[in-house]
């Protein structure tokens, strides 16, 4: 997931990646140096993430991503911060019908303070505004 700059479209940013079949049990998609192995498999891969899953893990990076952008601005003290996200999917037709969020945050800061880093996280997260259209999403920011 390069992200680049492209004259043309100015502040845009654009992203590449490369998925590749292995077998008939896991591919891997490539970005940047990265590598991540998916479960593509149809009886399910213990060893890697199948779609719906690696769905929630971009959910949960965006928000802590997120967090990193918005932090020093807000001057917002943290000592850490965990992400846990819980889908449902529908079988007809088959989506996301529901993704349920906790964002866990380490810190001494206000309620009021948790409430602004929440709502700044909801409306700056690219993968966060692309879900919350098509998609029942909910959650929730607390203290540890």
């Amino acid at each position: 997931m390069m992200a680049t700059q492209n004259p043309e479209t100015k502040s845009k940013m654009s992203f590449h990646v490369e998925t590749t079949r292995l077998d008939s049990h896991a591919s891997a998609s490539v970005c940047k140096s990265a590598e991540i192995r998916l479960d593509t498999d149809m009886a399910g891969n213990p060893n890697a993430f199948n779609p719906a899953e690696l769905l929630l893990a971009a959910l949960s990076a965006c928000i802590i991503k997120g967090v990193e952008r918005v932090t020093p601005i807000l001057h917002f003290q943290l000592k850490g911060i965990q992400v846990i996200v819980d889908g449902i999917r529908q079988d007809v037709p088959p989506k996301m019908e529901s993704i349920r969020y906790q964002i866990i945050v380490d810190t001494e800061e206000t309620d009021d303070r948790l409430r602004l880093l929440h709502e700044n996280i909801k409306k700056y997260g690219t993968v966060f505004n692309t879900i919350a259209p098509g998609t029942d999403l909910v959650g929730e920011i607390r203290r540890k």
